[in-house]
């Protein structure tokens, strides 16, 4: 699918949002798209798109801002789509994708607790791999290792 008509498909539904349909190898194209404008970029991919199947979310540290990317299958045409967003660094947030596809949760916590990237109406945006009271996030580029003796953190029975 020509990228032009990817853009043009989507766009009565997100609108200004979407920054740019990129060509990416591997992916049917890559769509740039601005934070505030998520859930609607998430419902036109989806609803427009067909892109009913969300494989992964991550999230980069650029160490001056944060990239947040969804890798997404379609079964009609049998093609990866990728969308990301610039978060800023200071306070990264974006809306979950979770209310569109429900395999996000696992995804965003896991974006979230590595690289610090906050999910606004994430149903339960809590620990997944570190344990309760963990405070860091380890992905980040500014994160130092620390001493055992150094760190508080709560333990939790598994």
């Amino acid at each position: 699918m020509p990228n032009d008509d990817l853009a043009s498909r989507i766009a009565p539904r997100a609108g200004t949002h979407v920054l740019g349909v990129e060509a990416f190898e591997g992916l049917a194209a890559r769509i740039r798209f601005r934070p505030e404008g998520a859930l609607d970029v998430f419902k036109a991919v989806r609803e427009e798109l067909g892109y009913d199947h969300l494989a992964m979310v991550g999230a980069i540290d650029w160490v001056d801002h944060r990239e947040v990317f969804y890798i997404l299958w379609s079964d009609t045409t049998k093609q990866y789509l990728g969308l990301t967003a610039d978060l800023t660094g200071e306070h990264p947030h974006i809306e979950s994708a979770t209310p569109v596809w429900p395999s996000a949760n696992w995804h965003e916590r896991e974006a979230w607790e590595l690289v610090g990237v906050h999910f606004d109406n994430h149903p339960d945006l809590r620990h997944l791999l570190m344990p309760d009271g963990y405070a860091f996030h380890p992905l980040l580029r500014s994160f130092k290792l620390h001493e055992p003796e150094e760190l508080e953190v709560k333990l939790r029975s598994v």
